[in-house]
């Protein structure tokens, strides 16, 4: 199942609705071999994301995306949570020219490879290609 949770602090500025975004979730996770796991997206703002940066990794200031895995216990079908900052998204999106669907689904992608289990690297990078084209296929 895939959870989104808004932050009431935040506005929803995805450019699809929560159902597109679940859809395009459920196929970026089909394209990775991870189809049918529990996935909770969060959207937040600057501040709570700086919050969860300083508390988890001990980094100073906003990111933004961080990915939370799962317990390697085997007790859920979940592999994590992530905190996506909508703030962050916007000013990347404005700083570097990016359309906001493609670079929202393209962090989305690469915090998911994360709770996968990939660290940075050529086959994450080639990962991130494959979910983003899948997840992007669901919008059109």
């Amino acid at each position: 199942m895939i959870t989104i949770k808004k932050s009431q602090s935040v506005d929803w500025l995805l450019p699809f609705s929560r159902s597109e975004l679940r859809n395009a979730m459920e196929a970026m996770l089909s394209a990775i071999g991870h189809s049918g796991k529990d996935v909770e997206i969060n959207l937040v703002d600057d501040a709570t994301i700086a919050d969860l940066n300083a508390s988890f990794l001990q980094c100073d200031g906003p990111t933004n995306i961080l990915s939370f895995p799962a317990s390697d216990d085997g007790s859920t079908q979940g592999i994590g949570w992530l905190a996506l900052s909508m703030d962050t998204l916007e000013r990347e999106c404005l700083l570097y020219g990016q359309e906001r669907a493609e670079h929202a689904l393209r962090l989305i992608a690469h915090g998911t490879l994360h709770l996968a289990g990939y660290d940075h690297g050529e086959e994450m990078f080639a990962l991130t290609d494959v979910a983003l084209d899948a997840g992007i296929a669901t919008l059109h």
